[in-house]
């Protein structure tokens, strides 16, 4: 199969909501019942990095970020979601997505990229640990789902070009003297 990731565009959002609802309805991908409409997604994802995968004549899978929080210190740090058309899942859509957000997020200053995927969801914990991103917890019980409290797990890939740690300008050692 042949695809090819492009920017997102408004005319995009019945075939992105259609594949975000796909994955609602598979009940491993999300807290979500329903996909939202246009203007409250638009609203809670970052301008930035939203990418599709695309065939001739079909959107097939997209990737997108949401900002942990609106806090100054933190801009730096998003939540990305990913989500691929059921007739395409297995095919390196997801891989092809997350290759080309990575570098786009570092290039508009993304230091730290964090994911919550329920547990069950292997296929996606799996994906995640072969672009980097480790698991940093697990939150139990944390909400719930269709009658059910789920677990998740949560993820980060740190960038190595972003948000680096310099040499402090003045080292001091152990005890706080000049170094």
């Amino acid at each position: 199969m042949t695809f090819r990731i492009d920017e997102m565009r408004p005319a995009d959002w019945e075939a992105v909501r259609a594949i975000y609802q796909a994955g609602i309805e598979g009940g491993q991908a999300t807290f979500e019942t329903e996909a939202p409409a246009w203007a409250s997604w638009d609203a809670a994802h970052l301008r930035i990095c939203r990418l599709v995968a695309r065939t001739a004549d079909q959107v097939i899978g997209w990737v997108a970020l949401s900002p942990v929080s609106r806090r100054k210190c933190y801009e730096g740090v998003a939540e990305f979601s990913v989500y691929i058309h059921p007739d395409h899942q297995g095919q390196g859509v997801g891989a092809a997505l997350l290759a080309a957000l990575i570098p786009a997020a570092e290039l508009h200053g993304i230091w730290t990229l964090q994911g919550s995927t329920f547990p069950e969801n292997h296929a996606s914990l799996a994906l995640q640990q072969r672009f980097g991103f480790r698991v940093v917890g697990h939150r139990e019980r944390i909400a719930e789902h269709h009658g059910v409290w789920r677990d998740t797990v949560i993820t980060e890939r740190r960038s190595r070009v972003v948000g680096v740690p310099t040499a402090p300008q003045n080292p001091v050692d152990s005890a706080g003297r000049p170094a």
